[in-house]
């Protein structure tokens, strides 16, 4: 097992893993590009705290709605174009898309499915979080001699830059037609707006 963020929008990662074995199950997670693009610049903005805005680097011009597809934070969103590289390597039914949002808010179901499509008894399930209202995510919980719960590290669960309602709605009629393309080929709506 292998867990690297950046290996879905990577171009080269589909051919060098299909290279190493055409049987490898892919599990992706995704969540609304919008939020995630916001997220993105607020980790980056705590590591380098001179950073342009957050509309200086999504547009191009914000004033005629330009987005600005070459800042990573943008480009990384634009699901549809990565998976398209993917399926030259892989079947869809060796992909399998896990939706950020529910890992939040339904984590076991989550997992369930993941482990279904990993052909893996259900054995992990809602016994196994709860929800740390601080962080905002759920934790796992430990069995009862191993101690403490394990939630995700400082860097999740931060609180995100505050973005220009406009910036975010200009962002969302930009990702709607890759978003409809994406639900398209992975046969799932994820409700983003």
């Amino acid at each position: 097992m292998e867990k690297t963020p950046s290996y879905f929008v990577t171009k080269e990662t589909p051919h060098r893993i299909s290279a190493m074995s055409q049987e490898t199950k892919l599990i992706v997670v995704v969540r609304d590009p919008v939020t995630r693009a916001i997220s993105d610049y607020t980790q980056t903005l705590s590591k380098t705290p001179d950073l342009p805005s957050f509309q200086d680097l999504a547009f191009r011009n914000q004033t005629l709605g330009i987005v600005d597809m070459s800042w990573n934070a943008i480009r990384i969103g634009l699901y549809a174009l990565h998976l398209e590289n993917w399926l030259r390597y892989f079947p869809l039914t060796q992909i399998h898309f896990v939706s950020g949002e529910r890992l939040i808010t339904d984590p076991a179901e989550e997992l369930s499915r993941v482990q279904d499509f990993l052909g893996l008894k259900r054995i992990v399930t809602d016994k196994h979080f709860y929800f740390n209202r601080t962080k905002g995510f759920p934790c796992l919980k430990k069995p009862e001699s191993s101690g403490s719960p394990h939630c995700l590290g400082k860097s999740k669960g931060r609180t995100h830059v505050q973005i220009d309602r406009d910036a975010i709605e200009q962002l969302r009629d930009f990702y709607r037609p890759y978003n409809v393309k994406f639900y398209e080929m992975v046969g799932h709506d994820f409700k983003w707006e």
